[in-house]
């Protein structure tokens, strides 16, 4: 591939996600193909979040860059954990109003693993982890969101750029990695490995 040409600048989003896609343009970044990678993200026994966030978002990198050899490779996976319990996308809406109160009053963290892999093959990893604290919901509260789809698809069970936002009291760390994808981290990863913005 010659240095320089229109390939070598390709980039490709490994995810399904609309909200990484959004986040991506917010800074001016449009993928040039979007191409969801079908992995096994049960986590392994005793893994830590921080560990399978990153193994899964490599997961996915690698997947795509299969078919997809000299593009760059962007690849992610969010999870949120509150004490030692890891909180999936809730699959329905029992088990969102779980999630809703066990995150009740108190703090939780959400973790990205971010993967990019360079045209050259360099695969480059990194993890980004944000502490957020929800006031204590009442009954009421816990209503109001449900009678809402926010939920859907989204781990913990709650969409913190919609209807969820009034529950934060605090953020300790990045905003959009609370979203799905920490921006500073991903555009410095990318310009940091040869991405023409």
């Amino acid at each position: 591939m010659a240095a320089g040409s229109q390939k070598d600048n390709h980039l490709i989003l490994a995810s399904a996600s609309p909200r990484r896609l959004e986040l991506l343009k917010q800074v001016g970044l449009t993928p040039d193909q979007v191409i969801p990678a079908d992995i096994d993200e049960t986590p392994l026994k005793s893994e830590k979040p921080a560990s399978l966030v990153k193994r899964l978002s490599r997961l996915k990198a690698l997947k795509v860059s299969e078919i997809h050899k000299d593009c760059f490779i962007l690849a992610s996976d969010t999870v949120v954990v509150c004490g030692n319990r890891l909180l999936e996308k809730a699959a329905d809406k029992e088990q969102a109003e779980n999630f809703l109160k066990l995150l009740s009053g108190r703090r939780h963290s959400v973790y990205t693993g971010i993967c990019l892999i360079s045209p050259d093959g360099k695969i480059n990893t990194k993890t980004v982890k944000t502490v957020v604290k929800f006031k204590r919901l009442s009954r009421e509260d816990i209503n109001f969101y449900l009678s809402h789809d926010e939920w859907q698809g989204k781990a913990g069970g709650y969409a913190i750029q919609g209807l969820a936002a009034q529950f934060i009291i605090s953020i300790n760390g990045s905003y959009s990695n609370v979203v799905g994808l920490p921006l500073f981290e991903t555009v410095n990863l990318l310009k940091g490995h040869g991405y023409r913005l």
